[in-house]
């Protein structure tokens, strides 16, 4: 798969992450988007490591469409654990 199928990948998978985990999360769209590259890469690693597949073979998979959805949605996870609400109310 191509680099720049890779980023609408990881852009589209950080968007239904975000969908599918509402909320109102520090950052906005930028962050969101960072969040679903990156997460769509640490699904692909996690997915080859525990079931020693290769899911960023072809675009239309629906099997990395499965990972990079996971691992954004952890990445989200993680995200809103370490940041935590820091918001005070002036």
């Amino acid at each position: 798969m191509g680099i720049i199928a890779f980023l609408i990948l990881g852009l589209l998978a950080g968007a239904i992450a975000k969908a599918l985990l509402p909320g109102d999360d520090p950052g906005g769209i930028i962050v969101t988007m960072i969040i679903g590259v990156v997460g769509a890469i640490l699904g692909g690693f996690l997915a080859g490591l525990i079931f020693d597949v290769d899911p960023v073979d072809e675009f239309f998979s629906l099997s990395t469409w499965l990972a990079a959805i996971v691992g954004s949605i952890l990445l989200l996870l993680i995200y809103r654990a370490v940041t935590g609400n820091k918001r005070t109310n002036a």
